[in-house]
């Protein structure tokens, strides 16, 4: 288990109950069975004051904490009969976004995420979840043939933004995130988001443009990245706290709002450390979410799409 910067006093008190039991297996006479448990209540208690305040940058971190579980990890645990789609027919196949046909509850859907990978080799291979322009041009490819069987569309939202390289730029970066976003609008089909990490810049929107948005309960989205914001605000990127708290990125500021529809409660201490129940409650918000839209008709779906976001200036400034 990877702890954070803020969680050091709770790593001291799980290490030191560690350190007693490993002592009481090399001296099978010695009983620490007592004072291991009260330091395992110690650290409960402690885990519980940390996550009950967390403050935006410190949400940020949760977020992007690498065990986390990433997008292949809910596809595994959510769907069955996933069948992987590959390429945008035009260039290449972006490992960054994976995309594939489902069934969800025995339902069919089409399933499009961000994926980060879980190791340096992964990680490599998924660029880090930031994906190029052939990322974006698969999701609309998906979209596409789930407009036409009449699918409902699943996206789990987890990148630091679209990538910023040359050959991106050069290969039509925000045309293909612009046209993204617009087939999201377009499609008379479901469309639900879930975000599960971080949501970040228009290499979000890209996906997330849908009927219902739900953001795990420390997960973030926002325009830019706290470290990128102060950089440009402050010229100082180290002033990422006051940034993180200027762009009111948390899943419960941006549900008043009206960005976001859902918050999905984490197990204590986050879905890194109960990644199976922290799946489980996104099963069961799109479950809620896919009911809500399953009997609308196509036409019903485009124009409410297209009203929650006409309506989120609107809202923000009355918040």
């Amino acid at each position: 288990m990877q702890y954070l910067e803020f969680e050091k006093p709770l790593a001291d008190i799980e290490g030191k109950a560690e350190e007693l039991r490993a002592m009481a297996k090399t001296s099978p006479g010695m009983d620490v069975s007592k004072e291991a448990e009260a330091l395992d209540r110690k650290a409960e208690t402690a885990l519980r004051d940390l996550y009950k305040g967390l403050t935006p940058w410190q949400k940020c971190q949760v977020a992007r904490h690498p065990d986390r579980p990433h997008c292949q990890d809910y596809i595994e645990a959510l769907f069955t009969e996933f069948t992987q789609l590959a390429g945008d027919r035009a260039f290449a196949d972006d490992h960054a976004v994976m995309g594939g046909l489902g069934r969800f509850n025995d339902q069919p859907v089409m399933i499009i995420g961000h994926e980060k990978g879980n190791d340096t080799k992964s990680r490599i291979k998924r660029n880090f979840g930031m994906a190029r322009p052939e990322g974006y041009r698969k999701a609309i490819r998906l979209m596409d043939m789930a407009d036409r069987f009449r699918l409902p569309v699943i996206t789990l939202i987890d990148t630091a933004g679209a990538y910023p390289g040359k050959g991106a730029e050069e290969r039509g970066q925000a045309e293909a995130i612009a046209r993204s976003t617009e087939k999201c609008l377009t499609i008379g089909v479901p469309l639900i988001s879930v975000v599960i990490g971080e949501g970040g810049s228009g290499g979000a929107v890209a996906f997330a443009s849908a009927n219902r948005v739900a953001m795990l309960e420390h997960s973030v989205y926002s325009v830019i990245s706290p470290e990128g914001c102060a950089s440009i605000l402050w010229k100082d990127s180290e002033k990422m706290r006051e940034a993180a708290e200027a762009l009111r990125l948390t899943a419960q500021d941006l549900q008043k709002l009206g960005i976001i529809d859902r918050i999905v409660t984490e197990p204590l201490g986050g879905a890194q450390r109960a990644p199976k129940e922290a799946i489980a409650a996104v099963g069961k918000a799109i479950e809620a979410m896919l009911a809500e839209l399953g009997k609308m008709k196509p036409e019903a779906l485009i124009k409410d799409r297209r009203q929650k976001f006409i309506e989120m200036g609107s809202k923000g400034l009355a918040a």
